[in-house]
């Protein structure tokens, strides 16, 4: 087995006693599929790195779990794995004990092919992005807006963000009184092409 982190036998030796043998068990058949991994700590649990990160492990009060970094991809080329679906960090579910794991051949065979992943510099294909809700304008900011057609001009050039902060700041106010005295301001803001935080822009 290659060099262990002294940081990852601490956190083992932290965890709960059905926990510890979970985490070695994982830390071997890791080992044993890529000789060459490193172990490190990030987000303050044990990761296992070999050309970028591989995989990581983290044990809780009633379980352990595992996560493969590339999991979509490692699995797809994988026969054999089931995902687990449920609520637990990883793709392995919640292990409460070794028999929980994957098959000894099985899991070595995803650890191998994370490695051959990221040695080959395969990325995850990015999720696509939510489509932006449409912005509802409410009617007496629409109706302010219309009889300015400077203000109008200002709040059709700003991004989709600047535009919903002057509508969440109107529609946010409590009573009708703060209401209009807001409206009023964000119309004389925008004659001025000035976005709802223009005071904090420049500091």
């Amino acid at each position: 087995m290659s060099a262990l982190d002294p940081r990852v036998d601490a956190y083992i030796e932290k965890s709960a006693d059905f926990a510890k043998p979970i985490l070695n068990h994982i830390r071997v058949l890791v080992h044993s599929a890529c000789p060459d991994v490193e172990e490190t700590m990030k987000w303050s649990f044990p990761h296992f790195m070999y050309k970028g990160i591989l995989g990581c492990m983290a044990s809780f009060k009633q379980h352990c779990a595992f996560g493969f970094w590339k999991g979509a991809l490692v699995f797809e080329s994988v026969p054999g794995f089931k995902k687990h679906e449920g609520k637990a960090m990883g793709q392995l579910g919640r292990i409460t004990t070794i028999a929980d794991l994957p098959e000894r051949k099985i899991f070595i065979r995803c650890v191998i092919e994370a490695v051959r992943l990221n040695e080959t510099g395969v990325k995850v294909p990015a999720k696509p992005k939510p489509a932006k809700k449409e912005l509802v304008v409410p009617a007496d900011l629409a109706a302010s807006l219309k009889a300015s057609k400077k203000a109008l001009a200002t709040f059709k050039n700003f991004s989709y963000s600047h535009r919903k902060e002057y509508v969440q700041w109107i529609t946010a106010a409590k009573t009708e009184e703060t209401r209009l005295k807001r409206l009023k301001t964000a119309i004389e803001w925008m004659e001025k092409g000035k976005s709802r935080h223009w005071k904090y822009e420049n500091c």
